[in-house]
């Protein structure tokens, strides 16, 4: 478990990084993700499918962040890579296109990193995606992030990861994404 203590704000209670049981708190996780990323009720029913899902697949793990009082304001959950997957399916050709296709094997992908829009900036997001892939098997890791220049992107650049392939399309969204990968262990500060 890992601690950070607040800024002695009433919402910056000290949270803490450990295991999470996101079956049993999809709900909680999804609010936190509707917060940090914008998303509608209708989006965050399917993604609660998908979720579940997921979790079934060999080796997905996830870990939470939560408040003193075990409020959950933050979540990282990823699994072992593996070509049939729906995500490896869109992106491959994009990858191949830029012959990076190869970090679909052997890769643990980053599925989803949210932060409570009041704890980020704080070391939360970076803490909770180094935890989560010091414990992988895998050499690498892979993510998808939306394609513009923003914070997470500046995270993950920090981390090590690099774009793999830009300008990628998935059905239904709206904006391009950028596929980044980097070796592990990620950087540390």
């Amino acid at each position: 478990m890992l601690r950070f203590p607040g800024h002695g704000h009433r919402d910056t209670d000290d949270v803490v990084i450990g295991p999470l049981d996101l079956a049993a708190r999809v709900d909680e996780a999804l609010a936190v993700q509707a917060l940090a990323f914008g998303l509608g009720a209708d989006e965050i029913a399917v993604r609660r499918q998908i979720v579940l899902r997921h979790l079934t697949y060999p080796g997905a793990r996830a870990l939470g962040a939560t408040t003193a009082d075990g409020r959950l304001v933050g979540f990282v959950y990823g699994m072992p890579n593996d070509r049939a997957h729906w995500w490896s399916t869109v992106v491959e050709p994009y990858l191949r296109a830029q012959g990076n296709d190869g970090w679909l094997d052997d890769s643990f992908v980053i599925t989803e990193l949210h932060v409570h829009p009041r704890f980020q900036n704080r070391g939360v997001g970076r803490t909770l995606i180094t935890a989560i892939t010091d414990t992988a098997a895998e050499p690498r890791s892979i993510l998808s992030a939306i394609d513009i220049d923003s914070p997470a992107r500046g995270l993950y650049r920090s981390l090590g990861y690099e774009d793999l392939a830009r300008q990628v399309l998935f059905p239904s969204a709206p904006k391009p994404y950028a596929v980044m990968g980097a070796p592990l262990p990620l950087r540390h500060p």
